[in-house]
This record gives C-alpha cells, sequence and structure tokens, in this order.
C-alpha cells in the first residue's frame, strides 16, 4: 500500500514557494517509475497569498507612493486631472442640453399632430354628416320596384292622367 505524499514547502530566493510533494510507494507497488517520477514536480505558488491567481496588477491599481504635493509631478497629474474633469462635465451639460431640445423638438411635433388630429378629426365628421344626409335623400327619392306597386302607396292621380 501507498502512504499519501506529505507536501514540503520551501522558498526560493526569489521570494517564491515550492511545495514538493514525494510520493511513498511500497516495494509490492506496480506503478512504473515515469508515473512515479510524475508525482515528484515542485509546484511553484506565490510567497504572497494575498495575490491570488499569479495575475499581475494593472499599473492603475497598484500602490503608488504618495506624491509630494509641491512635486511638478504631482502639479502636472492635478492639472491633467482638473482638465479631465473639466471637460467631462462640459459634455455631461452639452448632452442635456441636447437631449433637452429633442425634447422641446419631440414636443412641439406632438402638439402640431394633435391639432391636425383634430382638424381631421372635424373633416370627418362632416364628410360623414354630408354622405348620411346625401344616402337619405337618395332612399327617399327611390321609386318603388315594378311588381310592388299595391303594397306602396299611389302617386297623385292627377299627375298620371294627364287632364
Amino acid at each position: 500500500m501507498s502512504r499519501p505524499s506529505q507536501p514540503k514547502l520551501t522558498a526560493d530566493h526569489n521570494g517564491v514557494s515550492v511545495i514538493q510533494s514525494q510520493a511513498h510507494a511500497s516495494s509490492s507497488s506496480s506503478l512504473p517509475a515515469a508515473i512515479a517520477g510524475l508525482q515528484q514536480v515542485p509546484q511553484l505558488v506565490p510567497a504572497d497569498p494575498s495575490s491570488a491567481g499569479g495575475k499581475a496588477l494593472p499599473p492603475s491599481k497598484m500602490k503608488k507612493p504618495p506624491a509630494d504635493k509641491d512635486s511638478e509631478e504631482y502639479r502636472q497629474r492635478r492639472e491633467r486631472n482638473n482638465l479631465a474633469v473639466k471637460k467631462s462635465r462640459m459634455r455631461s451639460k452639452q448632452k442635456a442640453m441636447d437631449t433637452q431640445q429633442r425634447v422641446n423638438e419631440l414636443k412641439e411635433e406632438n402638439e402640431r399632430l394633435e391639432a391636425k388630429i383634430k382638424l381631421l378629426s372635424k373633416e370627418l365628421s362632416v364628410l360623414k354628416d354630408l354622405f348620411l344626409e346625401h344616402a337619405h335623400n337618395l332612399a327617399d327619392n327611390v321609386q318603388p320596384p315594378a311588381g310592388a306597386e299595391g303594397s306602396s302607396p299611389a302617386p297623385n292621380s292627377s299627375s298620371t292622367n294627364g287632364q
């Protein structure tokens, strides 16, 4: 039977910790020597456990020593930052003004379209009334069919006689 390996932690000259695990195989084990050799490969882990995953921080996230407030570099950085802030605020104000202008244009267009709807509704109402009046007049002037004389009142007889 084989015993579980005991990891051994050592540090190299670069400050990187190295975990070494050694396989303890018994003489009765039938594992080839190549597989046993694979288990003895050292693993590199960071010496500082706070740096996760071995990923490097981007320059913006790295801690820089605080610059002296009287230094030229600090003054230049502050000046660049002040300009960037001013530019950002101007863009924001311009965007708000553009949006307000668009809102005003849309309100005007909406009012114009609502006025057009009112006008078209009035026109529709007038045309509908004309159509109904015309249809009613046509219905009054329709001559009865020839086969239905007994069911409708007779026209004025004096006009039909001609005397």
